[in-house]
């Protein structure tokens, strides 16, 4: 018999999630997003960072730490897509019924645009200072779950960015 515990497969979709995040082009928080179907297939991945068309955060510099915006405040300053929202573009309609695996406490934008996808359960590890997005969700009938997951490996995003090749 084996010592190792096999893993739940809410903890194997959020090790994808967060694996998914680490494609952030966010300076600030890399987080990550998934969308699983009822039988447990992956229909989308999606991570922060700014539109198509647009430079990255990573390579031209954050307009909220130019401006001195503390975090959770004029989130509209960012250009950023969030990646609950990436994920939910990238599915479609292949979103119904299914499972979102996030990163984070999804915002009150997110958990309204996860409630119209028809998502039915979600499942996040991280916190977020603002929760009332959770208030929403399951006031929308969602299931919510907060998954406690030891804290990621990450490398620091600055150095992470200077490495990588492009």
């Amino acid at each position: 018999m084996s010592k190792n515990r096999r893993i739940s497969k809410d903890e194997y979709f959020m090790n994808i999630a967060r694996e998914v995040a680490r494609r952030s082009t966010c300076t600030r928080r890399q987080i990550g997003a998934i969308v699983v179907s009822p039988d447990g297939e992956i229909k989308s991945t999606g991570y922060n960072g700014n539109p198509r068309g647009l430079p990255h955060c990573e390579d031209i510099g954050c307009i909220r730490d130019k401006l001195g915006i503390p975090s959770g405040t004029r989130l509209e300053t960012c250009t950023a897509v969030h990646a609950e929202q990436n994920a939910l573009i990238q599915a479609g309609t292949n979103a119904k019924n299914g499972t979102m695996y996030s990163t984070i406490v999804p915002c009150p934008i997110c958990a309204r645009m996860i409630l119209n996808a028809q998502i039915r359960r979600v499942v996040y590890s991280g916190d977020y200072s603002d929760k009332s997005g959770l208030d929403i969700l399951r006031e929308g009938g969602v299931e919510v779950l907060h998954l406690d997951m030891p804290k990621a490996d990450r490398t620091d995003i600055s150095s992470k960015r200077r490495n990588r090749k492009r």
